[in-house]
Order: C-alpha cells, then structure tokens, then sequence
C-alpha cells in the first residue's frame, strides 16, 4: 500500500482520472495506525506499566477496606490516667474505655512528673467548674491525646450541665435526663426507577466521585504529559524529520494521542475487572447481599436480624450505588478529558526545543487542573450550586468536577449536555493544535511565544 503511487492507479482502473478518496484514505488510516500501535506497545510492553497496573487494584481495595478493618480491631493498651477530683463530682462521670483507665488519687504527688509513673497523663479538678472554669487541667509529660481531652470535655459539660439543671429544681430530672441523652440517627433510603428501596448514603457516594474525580486528575497529568514528552523526545533527537517524510504531522499528532490513550483506557479496563471482583469477594465476605435487602434479612425467620455494623453499612452503600453507569461516565469523561489536554500537550511539545521551554506553558495548564479539582471537592457539599453547574460545563474542569455531581444523581440532561460540550471542545482543540503541530515540530532555536502560536493555526 505504501508503494501505491497515481501511475499505477491509471494502469490498474483503466481511467485517466485523479486517485479517488478511499484509497489514499486507506493509506492514512494503515500509517495511522502504525503509529499508534508503535506508541501502545512501547508503553504495554514497560515493566512499570505492568508492576503498575496490577499492584493499583489492591491499592484502592486497601484505601477503602483497611480502614475499615482497623475501626474494628480493638486496641489492647489501655493508657492509665490519675484524676485528683476535690469536688467528688466529676470523677464518676468518666467512663473507662478500650483507651484509657481512671483512678482516683487524693491529691498531686511528684512522682507523677516522672518517667517512672504508672500514669500517662493526670486530671486535677480543684473547684466547682460554673463558679470557676480555670479550675481544671490535663497534666502531662507529652502532647495530651485530642481524645483524652475530648473525652474528659464531654464527662465535665454533662455533669456541668445536670448541675444546671439541677438548679432550677425540676420534678423527675434524672428521667428527662436518660431520656434526654438518647441519641438517634436517621436511616437514608433512595428510590430507583421502578420504585424499589435500596440502602445509601451520601458520605459513600461522594467518596466514589471523589475517587473517580481523582482518578480523572491522575490520568489527565500523566498520560498527557506522556504525549508531551514523547513528542518533545522525537524533535529534540531529529526522529521527526525523518517521520514526517512517510506520514503527514497531523497523523503523527492523532497516532501519538490515540495510542498513549489506549494505554490509559487498558490500563482503567483492568483496574475496574479486579476492582470489581475485589468488591464482590469483600461483599461476601462482610454479608452486604443480606445487607443490602432489607426483605432478605427478614425473611426465613421471625427473629430480628442483629444491627449492621458501620463496616457493613458502607460496604451495602458501595453495592446499592449505579456502579456500571459511573463507570460508563467516568470512561466518557476521561476519554474527553484526555483528549482536551493531550491536543494542548502536544501543541506545546511540538513548539518547544528543551524542557524548560515548557513551564511557561505548564503553569497555567497545571493551576487549571489543581482548580478543578478544588471545584471538585467543594461541589460535593453543593451538587446543585453554581460552582458545581458552570464547572461541569466548561470543558477543562467538566472531566473532573462532573464525577462528583454524577455521583450525587445530577439531572441526566447536564451531564449530556455536559459531554456534548465536552467532545466538541476537543476535536476542535485537536484540530487546532494539529494547525500547530505542522509548524512547530520543524521550528527550532527560538522558543515561540503564545502570540506566535496563535498565528501558525492561520496558516495555509
């Protein structure tokens, strides 16, 4: 095909007319398709890729299950802690946990001011706190813990609020009391389509947008900085200027984007197999299927099933959330995403001669991610808000800031629209930096300024 030149066309067809379209299209798309094979498996065949893309899985799985699995285990060293109480009041009100042990002591000694005491930290309450609140502290030879503190903050304001309530002699106090201190918290429910209940909760879903915002974040700086370094490799070692005399720039360009870009999409496809099937073990395995449906659990027996722990209530939310349709987003907004950002690394690989050359450039493009995905972050407490609506139109923060609204059940028609806006932005940054690409790829010696580039993509 390579060979295939106008004379032998004549020859073969029997006509005296110009080559027609689809063949010299066919001679694009195999050169094009040349180059993004050489660029997939130059980056597949790595040994980090591979090391990369199996260990990450597990990473993910450990940053969410860990955790969880620590906020089980009981801690075994219980610190002890001296409280010197004048009052007799306060002493009762603090409670021994998995954490700390008190004891009463009569008053300060100085072997408590030593290595050598049993105590870790001492508690002296020398007065009635609502007549004089400096009359308590926390003494130690360390940093006083922040749960030490809050649990002794906790014990004194109860007693110093019964105290309070004390005063004003009220009938039956200490049942308004226990009635008082119940605590409760409310069950969330959401409704699917067909109307059936499923157990959520918004802390775990914005968890997974923001799992998968950052995800988009990563992808984004890395692979198309690879596209930026490998176009910069080529020019700086002269390789292009032997490239660009078989293949057009624009198709270099293209095979350059969608070849580092079927690395990156490799490389989620496998992380989402293996994550989902680390998700299905770890479900079995805390019992979310029973969790998960209500009706199961009361099925079969009249005894009520005992209360889901913590763990179990997140993992249930994990398994109630749309993962399949966050999934088929998250690889519409990366693909999008990518494909914004790679066409201006490569514009700006093509019009550099050194690395250096490139943190003029770098800069903005850099604080317009990290402000992405600061948009991110603060539009998870406001999916609806102004913030979260314009940055998930605008196509260099959508990628990032949609996944958050996404996951909190933003309307169907923005995150269409949001896509549209979002493909279109980028074949037209693709064909404005391949208007790039043709001239500064040959241009070497001075670095352009952002006015000169502009003006390459006017010329003919």
């Amino acid at each position: 095909m390579s060979a295939f030149d106008e004379r032998d066309f004549h020859q073969n067809c029997g006509k005296q007319q110009a080559i027609t379209s689809t063949p010299l299209l066919l001679i694009i798309m195999n050169k094009t398709f040349i180059i993004i094979h050489r660029e997939f498996m130059n980056r597949v065949s790595k040994k980090s890729f591979i090391i990369l893309t199996v260990l990450m899985p597990f990473i993910f799985a450990a940053l969410i299950f860990v955790p969880l699995m620590l906020s089980m285990v009981k801690s075994d060293e219980q610190k002890n802690i001296a409280v010197i109480d004048h009052t007799g009041k306060y002493f009762p009100m603090m409670a021994n946990d998995e954490s700390y042990l008190f004891f009463p002591e009569e008053e300060m000694k100085d072997e408590f001011r030593t290595d050598t005491t049993v105590y870790s930290a001492v508690i002296e309450i020398t007065a009635d706190l609502i007549e004089n609140p400096e009359a308590a502290a926390i003494y130690s030879r360390k940093e006083i813990p922040q749960g030490l503190s809050r649990i002794v903050n906790n014990a004194i304001n109860e007693q110093i609020r019964h105290d309070k309530l004390i005063s004003y002699n009220i009938p039956q106090l200490q049942r308004i009391m226990n009635d008082f201190d119940q605590t409760y918290s409310i069950r969330t429910i959401k409704w699917s389509d067909d109307g059936s209940e499923s157990e959520s909760n918004a802390g775990v879903a914005v968890a997974a947008g923001m799992i998968l915002t950052f995800l988009i974040y990563m992808f984004v700086m890395s692979y198309g900085g690879m596209v930026m370094q490998s176009v910069m490799e080529e020019k700086t070692n002269r390789i292009v200027e032997l490239m660009i005399s078989s293949v057009r720039p624009f198709q270099l360009m293209i095979g350059k984007i969608i070849g580092i870009g079927l690395v990156g999409i490799l490389q989620l496809a496998i992380w989402g197999v293996m994550l989902a099937v680390i998700l299905t073990v770890a479900g079995l395995m805390f019992g979310v299927s029973a969790i998960s449906n209500p009706d199961v659990m009361m099925s079969a027996t009249s005894t009520p099933m005992p209360e889901p722990s913590e763990a179990n209530t997140i993992l249930a939310s994990i398994n109630n959330l749309n993962l399949p349709a966050l999934g088929g987003i998250f690889v519409l907004n990366f693909i999008g995403g990518y494909l914004v950002y790679a066409s201006i690394f490569a514009a700006i690989g093509a019009s550099i001669n050194e690395a250096e050359d490139s943190q003029q450039f770098m800069t903005p493009i850099i604080f317009l991610l990290v402000f992405a995905l600061y948009a991110a972050i603060y539009s998870a407490e406001n999916a609806d808000g102004p913030l979260a609506v314009w940055c998930s139109m605008i196509p260099f923060t959508s990628p990032v800031v949609s996944m958050v609204r996404v996951s909190l059940d933003a309307p169907g028609w923005q995150t269409a629209l949001s896509l549209v806006i979002l493909y279109a932005s980028a074949f037209t940054l693709i064909w404005l930096a391949g208007k790039i690409y043709r001239v500064g790829i040959l241009m070497y010696g001075k670095k352009p300024s952002l006015k000169e580039m502009i003006k390459w993509i006017s010329y003919k």
